[in-house]
């Protein structure tokens, strides 16, 4: 898994165990982040400027980098692996086109690793008028169900629930790409604890300004990429007056009150205690979990740190999982598509898997 914060590659070794009533379990053998280093930090945030041909390259190459991240550790861990299951890294995510676009060859994948692979869980979706996004939700049904939301916070703050007898989710804003856009300007790669934001104050002049983004009042399914903050949104920051410190604790308030407004609308007015299950880097953010915790009344569950740095690279494996068997692994109730899909494209020797 690498997501849009771009900090790294999520390797989980995953177990999944499904009974004859078809309840899935899950037990998280090895994990770690390989951290990007600086040439492939900055081909993979320039790569959308560039043409096709290096696009296409790219694919290929990123491919045969994680085919060597798996290799290597699956090797280091002693580990046997039936299947690599990959999201790949997005490249262009533009719902409004009727585009979403990985990185990440399966056929590199596996011709290196020498492991059968799924890739290209998107595209099916978008095909079907989704916005191929958000997907992982399917996970918190199959996994996580025992929660009343499931709330990612990574690059963009993801949320999930069952709602009117179905499962949806969607991107409420912007998250970890804005805090660590401004903690880069301090020299760091994110604002650890929640250190830089306790520093400074709301201001709320650009507190009321992002609050009236339109997106805001778009029903879901809805998405967000990369390009709509820099369309719509991170004019507005920068364009501030306020401090360094200021405008981080701002987007803390604003990611925590976006959120928590969410919560509050998909309650319906239930009253009763809800339970919400917070996973992402965001987690380790004590200064955006304690705003959090100011802008609902629901129980804010933070679980070990191994679910929270690894879940959606559980919930891909989950995937890979459902497309072997030849079951739906996106919900049309997430993404809007027409109908739900059995995605992901299969490469290598599957012989002894399907």
């Amino acid at each position: 898994m690498s997501g849009t914060s771009m900090d790294g590659v999520d390797l989980a070794h995953c177990d999944l165990t499904v009974d004859d009533q078809g309840k899935w379990s899950y037990k998280i053998n090895a994990a770690e982040t390989v951290p990007y280093n600086e040439t492939w930090r900055l081909r993979l945030s320039k790569l959308r400027n560039q043409n096709a041909l290096n696009v296409y390259k790219t694919d290929r190459y990123y491919g045969e980098y994680l085919g060597r991240l798996v290799k290597d550790f699956t090797s280091r861990n002693g580990l046997e692996t039936d299947l690599v299951s990959s999201h790949g890294h997005t490249i262009f995510h533009q719902p409004e086109n009727n585009v979403t676009y990985q990185i990440g060859l399966g056929e590199a994948i596996s011709a290196v690793c020498g492991i059968p692979s799924v890739s290209n869980f998107r595209a099916m979706d978008v095909v079907r008028d989704g916005e191929g996004a958000p997907i992982s939700g399917i996970g918190d049904d199959v996994l996580f169900s025992e929660f009343d939301f499931c709330l990612n916070l990574g690059g963009f703050a993801n949320l999930s629930c069952v709602h009117s007898e179905r499962r949806v989710a969607f991107d409420v804003c912007p998250a970890n790409i804005l805090l660590n856009r401004i903690a880069r300007e301090f020299g760091k790669e994110y604002d650890e604890n929640g250190e830089i934001a306790e520093s400074g104050n709301v201001d709320y002049d650009l507190l009321e300004d992002l609050n009236s983004i339109q997106y805001y009042e778009y029903s879901y399914p809805k998405s967000l990429g990369r390009e709509w903050i820099n369309e719509h949104f991170w004019f507005r920051v920068r364009n501030s007056e306020a401090s360094k410190e200021d405008k981080m604790k701002t987007l803390v308030d604003h990611i925590a009150s976006q959120i928590g407004k969410n919560i509050e609308e998909l309650s319906d007015g239930d009253s009763s205690i809800k339970r919400v299950f917070v996973t992402g880097g965001g987690a380790f953010n004590t200064s955006l979990i304690d705003h959090l915790r100011s802008h609902t009344d629901a129980e804010i569950i933070v679980p070990e740190e191994m679910i929270v740095n690894f879940k959606e690279a559980l919930i891909f494996a989950l995937m890979g999982a459902l497309r072997v068997r030849n079951e739906v692994n996106i919900l049309s109730s997430l993404t809007g598509a027409l109908e739900d899909s059995v995605a992901g494209s299969l490469s290598g020797d599957f012989s002894e898997l399907l």
